[in-house]
């Protein structure tokens, strides 16, 4: 056994454990501890499980990754995501907090659309079901695919059994978040961000410190334009770039940790922790594939079509089997903390939302539990499936997280916008946001973003938010009820 393998073992023993622990510590607890962590999180695992849930193998792989191969253009992608998770922090996270507590402690983001109207009406909740299962299958499939890849590196002998390592991988993560929730992934998740920051770090940071980068190729130029100056991208890499931050507003798997901190004054420490995190990690991911430009091995990825290993590459040039073990777990990290958030979210979505409302009224929580732990295992199995298909798209993961982000940006992104700040927001508008945004991101997808260059969450997010505003402004006004229960969220009464 190798050291770089043993540090993967390690690694893996240790999150199972995490599982486990949870599993005999709350396995007499109902829904909301498995789904919300009973509302107890304090503001560094907040913060931390928030971001690593975000970013996923996407931070180590897929965005270095396009940066190498396609230029600086890509860059703007990460000035987006910065300013999105500032705004998200800033504006979103204290506010949802406090509606959803005074909104019948609502546990899901579609239980608290619905409460946020007083409806009984199970239309919004059924619908926003259905757009999560869609879109977190999608986005779990993309996280299956980088712990594959990266498995494959690790194991090389598991190249002639590419479906084995992804086997493996998605059984990991279904074990723990089968057994230990949300409060199990929180906590997995907040090592997790610890590690990927760490990893991100000390990469660059090692380079610089090596005779081997060839800066000449900060000079050269193809086709008349340097692929590595910042202002060469462009206007559609600018406006796509800076749209990708528009998606934080409609992500479940982020903002449901928004509503499980024990107050919303912890969220202020939180916000705090995230925006460092996020900058320092998107910082470095932009630093490593610069650098990366000027290491032969890495430029050879490019010429491969393997971008996406650069990450990967590069820890195993750099530093000895253990460290470099250790780091790949950090890949590992990322995607796992990102699928057992989605898969958790879009459990916690059927069985709130579909499964007991429509089917099973009087349904005990201990029912509840085991048939979300029961989605859990169908939607990872169908990631699988998508994950392990032979198509082009499925086997890149820019394009798996590109398809879900901009999904679930246009869909739920102007609705919640909409459903904090604004009282005359309806019931009926927020249907008409979360369908109109999810039909035009998927039309813009399929037939305008490859001829105009822009990606598809702009014109979903701006879609959406058009409908919904027009829509209620339509409607009738919304009762004098729920008007004041609007009034209670914003009012200093909820904490």
């Amino acid at each position: 056994m190798t050291t770089q393998l043993l540090a993967f073992i390690l690694y893996f023993v240790a999150v199972l454990g995490i599982g486990l622990f949870f599993f005999f510590k709350s396995k007499d607890s109902g829904e909301k501890d498995f789904f919300l962590g009973g509302r107890s999180m304090g503001p560094w695992v907040t913060a931390l499980s928030a971001q690593a849930s975000d970013m996923s193998g996407w931070l180590l792989m897929g965005f270095p990754g396009s940066i190498l191969a396609f230029g600086m253009g890509q860059v703007w992608i990460g000035i987006g995501l910065a300013l999105g998770t500032a705004a998200n922090w800033i504006f979103v996270a204290r506010r949802l907090r406090k509606f959803s507590q005074a909104e019948n402690d609502s546990i899901t983001l579609h239980h608290y659309l619905s409460n946020r109207f007083l409806t009984k009406s199970p239309a919004l909740q059924i619908i926003c079901a259905v757009v999560f299962l869609i879109f977190f299958t999608i986005y779990v499939a993309s996280s299956f695919v980088a712990g594959q890849k990266v498995f494959i590196q690790v194991v090389p002998q598991l190249a002639e059994n590419p479906n084995l390592a992804l086997l493996i991988f998605a059984t990991i993560i279904i074990v723990y978040t089968f057994l230990g929730g949300f409060k199990a992934v929180c906590w997995t998740d907040f090592f997790q961000g610890l590690m990927m920051l760490a990893a991100l770090l000390a990469v660059p940071f090692m380079m610089l410190s090596i005779q081997e980068l060839d800066f000449s190729v900060f000079e050269a130029v193809e086709g008349g334009v340097n692929p590595l100056d910042p202002f060469a991208a462009s206007w559609q890499d600018v406006v796509s770039g800076l749209a990708w931050g528009l998606g934080y507003f409609g992500m479940p798997h982020i903002i449901v940790r928004f509503m499980s901190t024990k107050n919303s004054k912890v969220l202020k420490k939180s916000a705090t922790i995230g925006i460092v995190w996020v900058v320092l990690s998107l910082g470095a991911a932009i630093a490593m594939a610069i650098l990366g430009r000027a290491f032969a091995p890495t430029q050879a990825l490019v010429e491969a079509g393997q971008q996406e290993l650069v990450f990967v590459t590069l820890a195993q040039k750099l530093f000895p089997g253990f460290v470099a073990g250790l780091l790949l777990s950090a890949i590992v990290a990322a995607a796992m903390s990102t699928a057992d958030s989605q898969l958790l979210v879009a459990s916690s979505s059927f069985t709130s939302d579909i499964y007991k409302p429509i089917f099973r009224k009087n349904a005990s929580d201990k029912e509840i539990l085991w048939v979300g732990r029961l989605v859990v295992l169908v939607i990872a199995v169908i990631a699988y499936f998508i994950a392990s298909s032979k198509s082009e798209g499925a086997a890149t993961i820019m394009t798996l997280v590109d398809n879900a982000w901009g999904g679930f940006g246009s869909a739920f992104g102007p609705v919640i916008i909409l459903s904090l700040f604004w009282k005359r927001f309806t019931y009926k508008g927020a249907i008409a946001g979360v369908v109109g945004g999810a039909v035009v991101d998927v039309l813009w997808m399929n037939f305008l973003t490859e001829s105009t260059g822009v990606y598809e969450l702009l014109p979903g997010f701006i879609a959406g938010f058009i409908f919904a505003v027009v829509v209620s402004l339509i409607d009738k006004k919304p009762s004098k009820e729920v008007e004041k229960l609007y009034d209670l969220a914003v009012s200093a009464e909820i904490e």
